[in-house]
């Protein structure tokens, strides 16, 4: 692979090289002619006299021929393509994306169109910068990439690389061995005349790491030079000195290409992902055998207020009952339908996601704490599974109470199981469970489905009233 040192200092090359393109020597045209294509306009000299005002030749002075600026312009070009270090990248183009983007959500169509039409309009006229911001693979990289080939088709150039690659580069440059002085190096990349920054966030964090991405952005925001900077990370979550610079409203534009999706997702060992994917309303048997009426009447009623609650999901759904009622079925299949939709969904096991909460903590972690237990409280919609089997320490307790307090005040949609009645939470919770204003609670009095024993002929109370839970 070729130094990026070497890479850089084509673009002294490539200002030289525009600059001779208005003049050549006989001498060196003359050899370079060949007699078996011979211009007819310079007969293979590589240049002509200029047209005076008054349509004479202008003997005293000599510009190149269209034949050798034709041959110039190619090198140019291929100058240009090496000097961007975009590689492979060089098929990403704006005619092969795709304007709306590839999600399904209307949301994330919509957002794509806009950074797509500003990645197009930069391209056309790079001023100040441009953020691009938004999950893995939404196509981030392949706007940025098309900004840099629009600009070398029209004969300007611009450097690519990634932040992790630029940091790499920056410390090899500090060996003896080094092709270039690292000043040099991190000169040309300050000054290049449109810097395309991929992967901003992804770079170790080390103190170093931060000094010198500091110094390359302070430099270029300073001198308001053109600059695409692309990241996975949030922008919120970015380094302090970093993120204010990017929030610059005189000099930034930032476009969120689309907003990160969260799936349905299962924290524990032995429920797999898979079987939680089978769990759909059209596989849910209301009709079960070896139910007394009031019961199969009771489980119906479950079932068509889950179904109502996944069409449009508002306030909370308790779904009480014992083991193998069928109440997680339920909770899958409204997320299951959620997910079809093209509607965010969280589905959390209570006990795995306190276990999960705890190993954030841990320096090895890939997610930091905030980072984990913020996109539990937010999600537009969350599925609180196994609530009550959890551990009942008062850390577990203060978590628990701090998400569902959270989403109670901002009346988020929230679907949550439990074997537990009201009186068996704590009440802290359980008042906000119980709120008539919020929720409907519904009591699953059925036996467990993985049994064939016969119905049980306990008292039944008519469950699914807004109100008290049905003892047993």
């Amino acid at each position: 692979m070729e130094h990026i040192g070497e890479i850089l200092k084509r673009q002294t090359q490539i200002n030289t090289s525009k600059a001779n393109t208005d003049t050549s020597s006989i001498a060196e045209e003359a050899e370079g002619a060949s007699p078996s294509s011979v211009c007819p306009i310079c007969k293979g000299a590589g240049f002509v006299h200029p047209l005076l005002p008054s349509g004479k030749p202008d003997f005293s002075r000599v510009v190149a021929c269209r034949c050798t600026r034709g041959e110039l312009d190619k090198e140019q070009q291929a100058r240009l393509q090496q000097y961007s270090n975009l590689g492979s990248l060089a098929r990403f183009t704006f005619d092969n994306l795709v304007p709306q983007g590839r999600s399904g959500s209307p949301i994330n169509q919509e957002q794509f169109s806009r950074a797509y039409n500003a990645a197009k309009a930069f391209a056309a006229n790079p001023e100040g910068w441009l953020i691009l911001a938004g999950p893995s693979g939404c196509g981030k990289t392949h706007l940025a990439a098309a900004i840099a080939n629009e600009r070398l088709s029209h004969g300007y150039p611009v450097f690519f690389i990634t932040t992790p690659d630029l940091l790499d580069h920056l410390r090899s440059a500090f060996s003896p061995n080094s092709e270039i002085p690292y000043d040099e190096l991190f000169d040309r990349v300050s000054n290049a005349p449109l810097l395309v920054l991929d992967d901003l966030g992804i770079q170790a964090g080390t103190p170093w790491a931060k000094e010198k991405l500091d110094q390359l952005l302070n430099h270029r925001f300073n001198r308001e030079l053109p600059t695409v900077i692309v990241t996975i990370v949030p922008i919120e979550q970015l380094e302090e000195r970093i993120r204010t610079r990017l929030t610059d409203p005189e000099l930034c534009h930032i476009y969120l290409v689309e907003e990160k999706q969260p799936s349905l997702l299962d924290y524990s060992g032995g429920l797999k992902l898979e079987l939680l994917r089978t769990m759909t309303f059209d596989n849910f048997d209301w009709r079960r055998v070896n139910l007394l009426p009031e019961q199969r009447e009771n489980l119906e009623g479950a079932f068509r207020l889950a179904l109502e609650f996944a069409k449009s999901p508002d306030g909370w759904l308790v779904l009480q009952g014992d083991t193998g009622c069928g109440k997680t079925h339920l909770a899958a299949a409204i997320a299951n339908y959620r997910l079809q939709a093209g509607k965010p969904v969280l589905f959390v096991v209570v006990p795995d996601f306190l276990d999960h909460l705890r190993s954030t903590f841990s320096p090895e972690s890939k997610v930091s704490y905030d980072q984990y237990f913020e996109s539990v409280k937010n999600t537009p919609l969350l599925i609180l599974d196994d609530f009550g089997e959890q551990s009942t320490t008062p850390w577990a307790q203060e978590k628990l109470y701090q998400v569902i307090n959270y989403r109670y005040n901002a009346r988020l949609a929230t679907v949550i199981t439990t074997r537990c009645s009201l009186d068996e939470i704590d009440s802290p919770i359980s008042s906000r469970l119980g709120d008539l204003k919020i929720s409907t609670l519904w009591n699953i009095i059925v036996p467990d489905y993985r049994t064939d024993a016969t119905a049980s002929r306990k008292k039944v109370t008519r469950g699914g009233r807004k109100g008290r839970w049905s003892k047993q």
